[in-house]
């Protein structure tokens, strides 16, 4: 009888510890496959959506990188809208900060072209981002830092439409040359 309960323990032993081998083989090909998607966004080869659909949120965030550094915000905005409430704190204010990020550029970019109105638009919107982000982690300096930078772009613009209703002829100076006390330190 001891040797019957002996028998069955060290199977049972043996059964448990090969449903915990294959359980870690399959975590470890999954983590493999994301870190491997992760690296070809970053190496500037774009990846399908079929690859992404259903992805963890770091892999949505890469892409949503990728497209950002591609100028194709819409769609880098659509990822980041995927992700903004999934994953831990981290990811979502790391989300939304990039989602911030989107925003801006874009409005940097449409305030270079004189498009003013659809950039204090995109900039409110990437100011609400990232307070959205200083919400999750007050200490997130990078937030701080673009944040400061949206707000000090709006008043820059509504002085561009005031030059443009004014009907005497002015050198106009660029935007970011005339913005005062830009702010240093971090990126």
């Amino acid at each position: 009888m001891i040797k019957a309960i002996r028998h069955y323990t060290y199977w049972g032993t043996l059964m448990i510890v090969l449903v915990i081998a294959l359980q870690s083989a399959f975590s470890y090909y999954q983590i493999a496959s994301s870190n491997q998607l992760i690296a070809q966004l970053n190496q500037g080869q774009d990846v399908t959506l079929e690859q992404t659909k259903h992805s963890d949120p770091e892999i949505l965030l890469a892409h949503a990188t990728y497209l950002k550094q591609k100028h194709r915000y819409k769609e880098a905005q659509a990822n980041l809208s995927q992700i903004i409430n999934q994953g831990s704190l981290k990811m979502q204010t790391i989300s939304r900060y990039n989602l911030g990020n989107t925003y801006l550029e874009q409005a940097i970019e449409l305030a270079d072209s004189m498009q003013i109105n659809e950039a204090t638009a995109l900039a409110a919107l990437a100011k609400q981002a990232y307070r959205q982000a200083l919400a999750l982690d007050s200490h997130y300096w990078d937030a701080k830092y673009n944040l400061e930078v949206a707000m000090r772009l709006l008043p820059e613009m509504d002085r561009i439409i005031m030059e443009k209703d004014d009907p005497i002829p002015e050198k106009k100076a660029k935007l970011w040359a005339t913005v005062p006390g830009f702010p240093r330190g971090l990126p």
